[in-house]
């Protein structure tokens, strides 16, 4: 019998370790008809790829190298990038083959969480096919982001959890913090799904902070927060942008914000999966009823994820960028779908329904990956077709130890190798409070610093993009079709002189 089960094991593992090859083959091929070649959705992932290959050349971490900074809100896959580089080389293969990979783990470690909490073992596997044939997983397998190895974490402190493995449960999902610190409010969760045993406590309070308190300490050495630079210059209020010095409306900060977050959340899960909204509801009272607090409180995580996203730390939404914000909770719907509908024996004359159900979910899953594959090709073909474009063009024509200052520093400085001011604050902390005053801080912060050559969107910076004494437009690039990028046209300046 053992032997048995073995073999199914490891032959439903097959079966999805095989269903990744059609996500995976429908993105790539839009990605080649739309961009015309392998990239990045976003000019994020090429941050996280130049400081990866800065760990890897013996930099540290850091963006220019010799200047440590806190520039990362996901510094666990900066790090596994910088381990890709060491053995592999930094590349785009390098990390899409890194994020392929943690995306089929998470897959495999879903499926095996559904198994540990009681559910049949048809259902436990077209849950994890499932979870890999949603768009938003797709996009994260090859995105460049941190958002698979987030989803791979999370499954695998529900798998820990399932088992009442406590050190395991807290050591994962500590770790998704440190993956998407979104999943932070899963973390409080996990902790309170069990009784509140001196035990439990202790070794959740223990090994959170044993893992945090690096990455807290070396931002409180480099940004003068317990937070990275990507998040003091994101965030939009709320708690965190409270402790940052941002004071806004009481109706925005508990109302306005928050509904409007939740109603982006609902949104984001149907285009998911058209059935998903409609599915959760009832499924989470099941989830009470049939696993108890044990799962049912974790499971809530899917209804406070907006909320908490509004109140702790809002910038844009749950559904922003595909969801990058919002992935990794996709294993906690798949699991949550799964016990509410598979850990009892199906009734005989019911079997042929539930067969049904299963290849509709599927369907409609195959099929809500032709528009998701289509915004991913398009967003690779606007960021090859600026970012990229530009960052190879100052490599190709401007000296090479000239200083640029950017609003987007990804592409370019990867590409080109210069010394980066960036003007969002992502790694350039010191001009956050520049930020604050307005685009007159901006300008003031760029004289002083005095770049030699500034690159920008000039639909973000109008007026400072307008003084032709200060700034001599010296090359542009203009997207016909515009998804992803933060606006239309980008230009290179040349800063005729610093006195602002």
């Amino acid at each position: 019998m053992k032997v048995v089960q073995h073999l199914r094991r490891w032959r439903d593992d097959l079966v999805v370790v095989t269903a990744t090859l059609l996500p995976l083959a429908i993105f790539i091929v839009r990605e080649r008809q739309i961009a015309g070649a392998a990239g990045f959705p976003l000019d994020d992932s090429w941050i996280h790829l130049h400081f990866a290959r800065n760990l890897a050349e013996g930099a540290g971490f850091s963006y220019n190298p010799g200047t440590p900074v806190a520039g990362s809100t996901a510094p666990l896959w900066t790090l596994l990038l910088a381990a890709g580089a060491l053995m592999a080389g930094s590349s785009l293969a390098m990390a899409k083959a890194l994020g392929v990979c943690v995306t089929a783990g998470a897959a495999l470690v879903t499926r095996r969480a559904a198994l540990a909490w009681g559910v049949r073992p048809e259902v436990a596997l077209v849950a994890a096919v499932a979870l890999l044939w949603t768009g938003a997983l797709g996009w994260g397998a090859l995105s460049g982001m941190e958002v698979s190895l987030a989803a791979l974490l999370t499954a695998g402190a529900l798998l820990a959890h399932a088992r009442d493995h406590t050190l395991a449960t807290a050591a994962c999902a500590a770790l998704a913090v440190l993956a998407r610190p979104e999943a932070f409010l899963l973390l409080v969760l996990l902790v309170l799904a069990r009784p509140l045993t001196i035990r439990r406590v202790v070794v959740f309070a223990v090994v959170t902070a044993g893992l945090l308190a690096p990455a807290i300490i070396f931002s409180l050495a480099t940004v003068g927060a317990p937070y990275p630079a990507t998040a003091a210059a994101k965030v939009e209020g709320g708690f965190v942008g409270w402790l940052g010095g941002i004071n806004e409306p009481a109706a925005l900060t508990w109302v306005r914000r928050p509904l409007a977050f939740l109603r982006e959340w609902i949104v984001w899960l149907a285009s998911t999966h058209w059935l998903l909204p409609v599915a959760l509801c009832p499924a989470l009272v099941l989830v009470w009823l049939r696993a108890g607090r044990a799962l049912g409180l974790v499971a809530l995580a899917l209804l406070a994820h907006p909320l908490g996203m509004a109140l702790l730390a809002p910038y844009r939404g749950p559904a922003f960028q595909e969801g990058r914000y919002s992935i990794h909770l996709l294993p906690l719907a798949a699991l949550t779908l799964a016990v509410a509908a598979g850990t009892r024996p199906p009734r005989r004359d019911r079997a042929r329904a539930h067969v049904l159900i299963a290849v509709l979910w599927l369907a409609v899953a195959a099929i809500t990956l032709i528009p998701a594959a289509t915004r991913y090709g398009w967003a690779v073909q606007n960021i090859n077709a600026m970012q990229v474009h530009l960052g190879r063009w100052v490599d190709a024509h401007l000296p090479k130890t000239t200083p640029i200052a950017a609003n987007d520093i990804g592409a370019i400085a990867y590409f080109s190798r210069r010394e980066v001011i960036d003007l969002m604050g992502l790694v350039t902390p010191e001009i956050i409070p520049y930020r604050r005053q307005g685009e007159e801080g901006i300008l003031r912060f760029v004289g002083e610093q005095c770049p030699d050559y500034v690159i920008v969107f000039p639909a973000w910076f109008p007026d400072m993009t307008a003084r032709r004494y200060l700034l001599e437009p010296v090359f542009r690039v203009r997207l016909e079709r515009n998804e992803v990028a933060g606006a239309d046209e980008m230009v290179v300046y040349r800063l005729t002189r610093c006195a602002v």
